[in-house]
């Protein structure tokens, strides 16, 4: 009977494209499951301790809990959440993504703006109105760009040995990890980091003070357009680690140009970026952002490179910091 069904199949359709279909589907329900266990707040209920299906629905006030047993049910079959004579708890892997702040942060994402974005794209074909996921989401931005940051600040710490600071700029600081790396990789240098985003800029002031370096650095926040032009203070590194690319086009070479200014001669700016190439994440993000209110794209490399000798600065040879990713940085200087 397989058999038949199987040659069945062969006759009927294409078999791999219905098998990658099936596979990509199943996928995307993984997804959608686990961020709707985070966003109703059940995966957090569970990791308070085992619980009863009819407890979990007490605590949350749920009415249904037929259909919450489902839910939990379908939790299982994830392997986010295990039952042991009757009561519910998470796996380890449940707790991992409770623990881990970076994969809750993917999950919200590709749940979220992410796909949010091809259930609306008809809308803007035929003229509608951007989107606002950048404006919208910066505190979920900041944190999902954590995933990056052990490929940044092994590149940083080559460049810091190098340079070695006195006085360094985080331009889009986001939660300010990059900004602490520097700190710490440089103990008598001072740091300030810029950040538009209120929710961000709080997170990165937080995670100063908590590595006990609020003494040395500060957190400006505002737009960087209007925050340079403001500054007096001179930089020996300035970094702009994944924000260049949320600033319309015309607006880079003038920003670049800012930054310029407050690098002293001889001084580092260096520039990471998600880079356009046909990689298939880099194509979806070039979409996402080009579908935003605002004149923004991700920027090839060449165009980086020309972008930054406009603003007056020397730019060396792009490096690819991420096997397999799209992620290059390029590091220029004042002449």
């Amino acid at each position: 009977m397989r058999i038949a069904a199987a040659l069945r199949l062969a006759r009927d359709g294409d078999v791999r494209s219905r098998l990658a279909a099936a596979r990509d589907g199943q996928a995307a329900v993984r997804v959608a499951a686990a961020a709707a266990g985070l966003r109703t707040g059940l995966l957090d209920l569970l990791g308070q301790g085992p619980a009863t299906t009819s407890a979990l629905a007490t605590r949350r006030g749920w009415s249904d809990e037929s259909l919450l047993e489902s839910f939990l049910q379908t939790l299982a079959q994830l392997g986010l959440a295990r039952t042991s004579r009757g009561q519910w708890q998470l796996t380890r892997r449940g707790r991992s993504v409770l623990a881990d702040d970076v994969v809750r942060a993917m999950y919200e994402a590709f749940d979220g703006y992410h796909t949010g974005l091809y259930r609306e794209v008809e809308k803007q074909l035929s003229g509608g109105d951007g989107r606002h996921d950048v404006a919208e989401n910066g505190q979920l931005i900041a944190r999902l760009s954590r995933a990056m940051d052990p490929f940044v600040t092994d590149f940083l710490t080559h460049q810091l040995q190098t340079v070695q600071p006195r006085a360094v700029l985080d331009i889009g600081c986001g939660a300010g990890s990059h900004l602490v790396h520097m700190l710490r990789m440089a103990p008598d240098a001072s740091g300030t980091g810029i950040e538009s985003d209120s929710a961000a800029a709080a997170l990165a002031r937080t995670r100063v003070s908590d590595e006990g370096l609020a003494h040395r650095a500060g957190i400006v926040e505002g737009d960087v357009r209007q925050t340079l032009g403001s500054m007096t203070d001179s930089f020996d590194l300035v970094l702009l680690a994944n924000m260049i690319y949320y600033l319309p086009v015309g607006e880079r070479v003038p920003l670049l140009r800012a930054v310029a200014e407050r690098v002293q001669r001889g001084g580092t700016v260096v520039v990471v970026t998600t880079a356009l190439t046909d990689a298939m994440f880099s194509r979806h993000f070039d979409l996402l952002l080009r579908a935003q209110t605002g004149d923004m794209e991700l920027p090839t490399l060449a165009d980086l490179s020309g972008q930054l000798r406009a603003a007056g600065l020397a730019p060396g040879r792009p490096r690819r910091i991420a096997m397999g990713e799209p992620l290059a940085a390029m590091m220029a200087t004042r002449p």
